[in-house]
């Protein structure tokens, strides 16, 4: 009977992830307060919340490579522990004190590069560890972490907050990275053939459904940023980080200042598009796994990516114009989860096409998203402050309609540096019938 070992380490990585947001999103819940301490406003601190995704995106290619070379073992853990230090920094600048925005943007942009490399080592991890035919569904579990760890962020912080001060949410939050980064350590290991306590049956399972890439060198960067699907994934995803960062960044401000809800009322408010992100992921996957056994590669990748991410934009467009301010974060959250049903997929079709590279390819891809998610935190309070918020969300709504067409450019079989080959247990019936010709 195969042992499950590769959906232990998956399982774990959903809790890297979960924390890793829970780091980056708790100051959006603790903004409100900061504004208030420190004397800023809300373009200041969409500087800084633009610093820490610069940080992130800038260092996401060089965060996949050294993934691909050291492992994700060892990045994930050291990361855990980078990040730690400057979340618990963030709540440490000090009340009155001349030069804090600077601080604070010094601060975010050290806390994004430390979390730059979390998701293109899962990837590395997803695939050295998972056959292809479960991929979809295996991304979408980590992925569901952003969901759970940015919906807990606002009753959590906020229950802090209102007993210690919004600086010690700061602390807490860094001492679960810490212990998150441990148990990462002793749990994980690079590849099946050298974890202690995988049965035959499993690595055999594995070994099968791996796609096998054979490459004589290193891939280099040019083929990387040179081929059209990394270029046509790269868009996409972008489009798809503006749409999500105005959630993370911006989105618990809006209720509160723009909505007018309270404290508490807009903690459990502010959940519900994170809590559909969480649902979304591993649906999403799950659903392209199931198609890809029924249909072809680009329908089950593709045309589910391309489809979610249409019917998010038309979601994200409509909240807004909702009076009602309850129905109107429903609407929005549908945007949320059709959003993330997507979100899988640009990891699996990224992982697939990179082989031993997975980590240096969705680098690159992911890096066009924090990119993009970096103009969000700053642009949105810009738009806001001269069209209105409505703007601010059919921007981002319009967005993730190009996003969805450009998902026609991506060919899901188009290896970086080889012909397509057979992909084992991954083939579709269709792909199959070809194969065999």
């Amino acid at each position: 009977m195969k042992s499950r070992t590769r959906w232990y380490l998956i399982g774990w990585m959903l809790v890297i992830s979960a924390v890793s947001y829970l780091d980056r999103v708790n100051i959006s819940i603790a903004g409100k307060s900061m504004e208030t301490e420190f004397g800023l406003t809300d373009i200041q601190l969409g500087w800084v919340f633009s610093s820490f995704v610069l940080g992130y995106a800038l260092f996401q290619a060089p965060g996949g490579r050294l993934a691909d070379r050291v492992g994700p073992r060892r990045l994930i853990a050291w990361a855990t522990v980078w990040w730690a230090i400057f979340t618990a920094l963030t709540g440490l600048a000090p009340a009155g004190f001349a030069g804090a925005l600077m601080l604070l943007m010094v601060v975010r942009f050290g806390l994004g590069i430390g979390e730059s490399v979390v998701y293109p080592a899962s990837n590395r991890l997803v695939a050295s560890w998972i056959p292809s035919n479960e991929r979809g569904l295996a991304n979408g579990l980590i992925f569901a972490g952003v969901g759970i760890g940015a919906g807990i962020s606002p009753p959590l912080i906020t229950w802090i907050m209102l007993r210690e001060g919004w600086r010690a949410s700061f602390v807490l939050s860094a001492g679960l990275g810490l212990a998150a980064g441990l148990v990462w350590f002793f749990l994980a290991r690079d590849k099946p053939d050298n974890y202690p306590w995988i049965s035959e049956a499993e690595l055999a399972y594995i070994q099968k459904g791996l796609p096998h890439v054979q490459r004589k060198r290193r891939l280099s960067w040019a083929a990387i940023f040179s081929n059209r699907t990394v270029a046509a994934l790269t868009l996409s995803y972008a489009t798809f980080g503006y749409s999500a960062y105005i959630f993370f960044t911006w989105f618990f401000i809006y209720l509160t200042k723009v909505r007018n809800l309270n404290l508490k009322s807009g903690s459990i408010f502010g959940m519900l598009p994170f809590i559909a992100m969480a649902i979304g992921a591993p649906l999403g996957g799950w659903i392209s796994d199931f198609l890809l056994r029924r249909t072809s590669r680009k329908t089950a990748r593709c045309g589910l990516a391309g489809v979610a991410m249409a019917l998010a934009g038309a979601f994200i467009i409509l909240g807004p114009q909702v009076q009602n301010i309850r129905l109107a974060s429903f609407v929005l959250t549908g945007g949320a989860g059709a959003l993330y049903v997507s979100q899988s997929i640009f990891w699996v079709v990224s992982s697939e096409i990179g082989g031993e590279a997975a980590g240096s390819v969705s680098g690159v891809m992911n890096m066009g998203n924090q990119l993009a998610g970096a103009l969000t935190a700053s642009l949105s309070p810009l738009i806001a402050s001269t069209l209105g918020w409505n703007v601010s969300f059919a921007v981002a709504g319009a967005l993730c309609g190009i996003g969805a067409l450009t998902w026609f450019f991506v060919n899901p079989d188009a290896t970086i540096g080889r012909e397509p080959q057979a992909y084992g247990l991954a083939l579709s019936p269709k792909d199959r019938i070809a194969s065999s010709k």
